[in-house]
């Protein structure tokens, strides 16, 4: 995998590698935007191991992750699904939100995540033994998802979990900066406007601004867009329909670009 370039915010890089040379499952926590999957990505990169990821949704089934027999002319064969792909060839699974996934599709990952490290596949009647490189990785934005969509004790209890939230402001200065070439000024200015919109509480602003938002709104100014145009369309308008929470959220987006 090529080199994805990150920066640290505390242990997060020694956590994950202890986790996995002792073959470990990893749960990361924390908002959307602020670099979990960057993070896989660059430990992934570190590791020297190919990343499996997989998005999760409520239409996620096991079979979906498993795999499942296809037509293929006038055969029928077993097509592996990306989780038995990355058992048998020791990658890391990626599992982004997946709390979102179906609950009997989580199920099916408690053998491969205590010591028998193990994937049973019915269909075939077989169970896999992990490949000793293998590691499971799973997210979700605990902010974000309902007490009926949290993740169950049964599963939490069996992961190593790093809590990620957003960066202080010097670092998330780093990264618009340092990795996304962002104009520094510029850059000062999205931190302290990104630290002032999280500290709203607005009725209809489920969400805030996130890194990544920050970064967006540099690429566009980079395309000649100007620095208040792109603060409204990709953080004003992009976190709420309300058209007051808009007016508001533009405000401040004046006030700081």
């Amino acid at each position: 995998m090529s080199k994805v370039q990150y920066i640290p915010v505390g242990n997060e890089e020694q956590l994950f590698t202890a986790a996995y040379k002792q073959q470990l499952p990893v749960l990361l926590k924390g908002p959307t935007g602020v670099g979990k999957t960057r993070f896989v990505e660059h430990m992934a990169h570190e590791l020297g191991r190919p990343l499996i990821t997989v998005a999760c949704h409520e239409d996620l089934t096991a079979a979906d992750l498993i795999g499942r027999f296809i037509l293929k002319g006038n055969e029928t064969v077993w097509q592996d699904g990306p989780l038995t792909t990355s058992v048998k060839d020791g990658a890391i699974c990626y599992l982004d939100e997946v709390v979102e996934a179906r609950s009997d599709t989580v199920v099916v990952l408690h053998p491969l995540t205590d010591h028998r490290r193990e994937l049973n596949i019915e269909r075939l009647a077989v169970s896999l033994k992990a490949a000793p490189e293998f590691m499971l990785v799973l997210s979700y934005n605990p902010g974000y998802q309902t007490l009926l969509k949290d993740l169950k004790a049964s599963t939490r209890q069996r992961m190593v979990a790093m809590d990620f939230d957003f960066p202080p402001m010097e670092v998330e200065k780093r990264v618009l900066t340092e990795i996304y070439d962002i104009e520094p000024g510029l850059a000062q200015n999205l931190v302290q406007l990104a630290a002032a919109m999280r500290r709203l509480e607005a009725p209809g602003l489920s969400e805030v601004v996130s890194t990544r938002a920050l970064v967006s709104t540099g690429k566009m100014v980079k395309e000649g867009v100007t620095p208040r145009d792109a603060g409204v369309a990709t953080m004003a308008s992009a976190l709420s329909d309300d058209p007051q929470v808009i007016a508001g959220l533009t405000s401040l987006v004046e006030q700081y670009l």
